[in-house]
């Protein structure tokens, strides 16, 4: 009993802790960007990623059974970490944190709206439409209350979208053509490929001068904690508690993402994007009800 109740207090904990975690990475990448370019911010924290998880990876004997599932492991590192991460860093250029965050929240929709182009055919049904609708709207008026502004504000949001489709997809792939695997073993060499494929862009963008100690530790949240450390705290939660459980942090990090980028950034919000962003959290979260959920991305 003792045993179970430690577990469970581990299990909260470092369900805490992601719902935190994942939160964080539009906040550091608004700082990084103050002085490197998108790019290096994306392949840096890749770097930084690759450079914890192979190794834990290699130790587990994670890597001996990727060798048939090369194809899916490409797709999924472009989908999932290079699209994705180079996409974000390019959006909040132009739009702030605490929007960029909120857009993300639109994962569990893209989910829902695309997974059937993947053969898992999963019935709609009242509830599910219905928050397909809210979330659809939710996301109508959070760009419709004046959140973004000027052309480029509305590249970031398209930045965003791709973003959210990456990530949306990436699932997909995993559930499609890795099921069975050991997560850490594909996980750890995409993140290695998507780290390789982000090479040549970070190359041509790098800083001509060292850059400062804020945007370095920025960095380093982003690749070891945002990424390395999270993903181990998910496959723990996985382990401990089912993927269904876990899903749960979808719905938290971007709460956590638009706090720091009102309260510290002083990004502005309004009631009205408040109201939007309550609306996307309550359609993602109706739109995924009995939705099987057996693998999940990092932020």
């Amino acid at each position: 009993m003792r045993r179970q109740a430690v577990m469970s207090t581990r299990v909260w904990l470092a369900f805490a802790a992601l719902g935190v975690i994942w939160g964080l990475p539009y906040f550091f990448i608004k700082i990084a960007l103050q002085e490197l370019s998108p790019f290096v911010v994306a392949w840096g924290r890749l770097l930084l990623a690759a450079l914890i998880l192979l190794p834990i990876a290699w130790q587990r004997g994670a890597l001996r059974t990727i060798n048939a599932h090369w194809g899916a492991i490409i797709a999924f590192a472009l989908l999932e970490f290079a699209l994705p991460f180079a996409a974000i860093s390019l959006g909040e250029r132009w739009i702030s944190s605490s929007v960029a965050g909120m857009l993300i929240a639109m994962v569990p929709l893209s989910v829902a709206l695309i997974a059937h182009f993947f053969g898992l055919h999963e019935p709609l049904g009242l509830w599910r439409s219905v928050g397909l609708i809210l979330g659809l709207v939710g996301v109508a008026a959070l760009l419709g209350f004046g959140t973004v502004s000027g052309t480029m504000g509305w590249v970031g949001v398209g930045c965003m979208l791709l973003a959210t489709l990456g990530y949306a997809v990436g699932p997909l792939i995993v559930q499609r053509y890795m099921a069975g695997l050991d997560a850490l073993g594909p996980v750890a060499a995409s993140v290695g490929v998507a780290t390789l494929v982000l090479s040549l862009p970070a190359a041509l963008t790098l800083p001509r001068q060292l850059p400062s100690a804020p945007v370095l530790i920025s960095l380093l949240v982003l690749g070891a904690v945002c990424t390395a450390l999270a993903m181990q705290l998910m496959f723990f939660l996985i382990r401990s508690a089912g993927a269904a459980r876990a899903a749960v942090i979808t719905y938290i990090n971007p709460a956590v993402a638009t706090l720091l980028g009102v309260i510290v950034l002083h990004e502005p919000l309004g009631l009205g994007g408040v109201l939007a962003f309550a609306l996307i959290l309550l359609g993602s979260w109706l739109s995924t009800r009995g939705a099987r959920r057996d693998s999940l991305r990092p932020q």
